[in-house]
């Protein structure tokens, strides 16, 4: 079984390579041409080609276009990386009777309420980020492909900037941090969802009836101001310098940014767990093996 991995160099990327591996032959691509292949999906007819000329069995879709706020004013190059291109490769890899593995966020929903979403509810994005990756999932369901599409959160990982790092870098320089603490979801690891995906994906291979569109994220649910504070408790506990002396609880609206973040991010897995029967660990679990990892453990 070949295959394509787009994305390799991302936090969720780089995981992917690991868990896929045993899976089958990977052709593993970023943004730059490599032995005549193409993984950058802003290059929509070299995208094309690449599948055409692979014919992989699968394609997984790690790459995105994720500068939330920069999409507020780029919304064209947003939807390009984020909604063509997964049209190309839906329809590409429906020609080859395929599977196409792809993300997206819970920024398709509008934020409001205190429930968890469920994958059957009405979408609503608030800012262009969410619109790009919504028209995404709609084109992939659309072309009639076989696919897995992962709805997560709150996404971070060993590897590249996340807010977890962010705020051990912070708390290492600042004595006082102010941080958000009325957006409500849950941090999503990197590894988790590569573990995830090829589960899923093996799965799914074997029984095509799986197809379809999940929540994947671990259990649980936070604010940032509580991660913030569960990062600092364990780099504390493992005997980490640090300057910082309190944290502060702020709303959204003293942070205000180009694009509105939603409030409410909590994602429902229970069709993914029964699905796929699978357990979700706790988020405190995923971001306690980061923080060794990253602090040398």
């Amino acid at each position: 079984m070949k295959i394509l991995l787009l994305g390799k160099n991302g936090q969720v990327g780089w995981e992917l390579q690991r868990a896929l591996s045993p899976l089958g032959e990977l052709v593993a691509l970023d943004r730059y041409s490599e032995n005549g292949l193409c993984g950058d999906l802003s290059d929509l007819e070299s995208l094309r080609t690449t599948v055409r000329k692979l014919q992989p069995q699968i394609v997984v879709n790690a790459a995105a276009y994720t500068a939330v706020d920069k999409a507020e004013s780029e919304p064209g190059k947003a939807h390009l990386v984020n909604a063509l291109a997964p049209q190309i490769l839906a329809n590409e890899i429906g020609l080859i009777g395929g599977l196409l593995v792809h993300y997206s966020t819970d920024y398709v929903f509008d934020g409001s309420g205190n429930a968890p979403w469920q994958e059957s509810d009405s979408t609503a994005p608030i800012n262009q980020y969410g619109l790009s990756k919504l028209a995404g999932e709609l084109a992939i369901q659309a072309s009639g492909c076989n696919h897995l599409i992962f709805r997560t959160s709150w996404v971070y990982g060993s590897r590249g900037k996340n807010f977890p790092k962010t705020m051990l870098q912070l708390a290492r320089e600042r004595e006082c941090l102010k941080v958000i603490d009325d957006q409500i979801g849950v941090p999503t690891g990197a590894e988790l969802i590569a573990d995830v995906t090829a589960h899923a994906l093996r799965s799914t291979v074997c029984n095509s009836q799986l197809s379809g569109l999940y929540h994947l994220a671990p259990s649980g649910e936070t604010s940032w101001f509580d991660v913030a504070g569960f990062v600092i408790e364990q780099a504390r506990s493992r005997g980490t310098t640090l300057a910082v002396q309190s944290i502060e609880p702020i709303p959204t609206s003293a942070y205000p940014t180009p694009a509105i973040r939603p409030h409410n991010s909590r994602l429902d897995t229970r069709k993914l767990r029964e699905n796929f029967k699978l357990h979700l660990p706790s988020w405190q679990d995923g971001v306690s093996r980061m923080l060794k990892e990253v602090q040398g453990e």
